[in-house]
C-alpha cells in the first residue's frame, strides 16, 4: 500500500472540514458572505477528498488483485535432441533473484513446473493476503502426444514456495484446511502448471499471481520458441 495515495485524501478532506465548520461559524455570526464562501470552499475539498479517495481505493484494488511475485528462473540449455538440461533458480525468501541453482535432465520439447497453488478470496487479496504456493515437479512434456505416451519420462520433484507461520506457529496452510468453515477467506486449494517449449539457452521466469502460475519469456531465444517455433508437432 502506498501510504501517499490515503494521507492526501485524508489532509484535503481535513481542511474540507475545518473551512466547512469555519464557514458555519461565520453564518452563524451573522457573516452571510463570507460563511458561504468559506462554507463553500470547505464543501469542495471534502468533495475533492471524496474524489480523491475513490481513485486512491480503485488503485489499491488494482493493485492487490494483479500482484505478482517470482517464483522461479528457468534455463535450458540443449544436449541431443528432444534432451535439455533444465536449470532451475528459486527466489530467496525476500523474492530476490537468483538464489541456488539446481540442474536437472530433462527430456521432451516443453519443460513443466507444478505447484499445489493456495488461493484467497479477492476481499482477503485487498487485506494483505497473497496466493501461496509450494512447488510440486518439475516434467518434460512431447508437444506430440504419441510420443507423451511412449517416449522417454522425466520428472524430478521440487520442494520450495511459502509457507508463512501465523503468530501461534500454525502454517497458513493448516490453518486454511482447519478453519476454513468458520472464516471463508479462502476461494480454493488446488494444483496449477506453467509449461513452455525448451530451447538451446532460452530463460524463462514463472511467477505466482493472485490467481495462479504464469510463465514467460526473459530473452530471445525463449520468445522465439515460445513464438515462431512453438508449433504443435504433427
Amino acid at each position: 500500500m502506498v501510504w501517499w495515495w490515503w494521507i492526501v485524501p485524508a489532509a484535503v478532506g481535513f481542511i474540507g472540514l475545518v473551512l466547512f465548520f469555519k464557514g458555519f461559524g461565520a453564518l452563524f455570526r451573522g457573516r452571510l458572505f463570507s460563511g458561504l464562501l468559506v462554507g463553500a470552499g470547505g464543501a469542495g475539498f471534502l468533495a475533492a477528498a471524496a474524489i480523491a479517495t475513490l481513485i486512491a481505493l480503485d488503485v489499491q484494488t488494482w493493485a492487490r488483485l494483479t500482484y505478482e511475485r517470482p517464483v522461479a528462473q528457468v534455463q535450458t540449455r540443449q544436449l541431443g535432441p528432444q534432451y535439455y538440461e533444465v536449470t532451475l533458480i528459486q527466489p530467496d525468501r525476500g523474492g530476490d533473484l537468483p538464489a541456488a541453482a539446481n540442474l536437472y535432465p530433462v527430456h521432451g520439447d516443453e519443460w513443466r513446473i507444478e505447484a499445489q497453488v493456495l488461493k484467497w478470496q479477492p476481499w482477503a487479496n485487498m487485506l494483505g493476503l497473497d496466493t501461496q504456493y509450494r512447488l510440486d515437479r518439475l516434467s518434460g512434456r512431447y508437444q506430440s502426444t504419441e510420443q507423451e505416451i511412449n517416449a522417454e519420462r522425466s520428472v524430478h520433484p521440487l520442494t520450495g514456495g511459502d509457507d508463512y507461520a501465523l503468530p501461534w506457529r500454525i502454517s497458513t496452510w493448516d490453518a486454511a484446511r482447519r478453519y476454513r468453515r468458520y472464516v471463508d477467506a479462502v476461494d480454493t486449494l488446488y494444483g496449477g502448471a506453467a509449461y513452455m517449449p525448451m530451447a538451446d539457452g532460452a530463460r524463462y521466469e514463472v511467477w505466482i499471481t493472485q490467481s495462479g502460475l504464469v510463465a514467460r519469456p526473459a530473452n530471445d531465444a525463449a520468445r522465439n520458441a515460445s513464438s515462431g517455433g512453438w508449433q504443435i508437432a504433427r
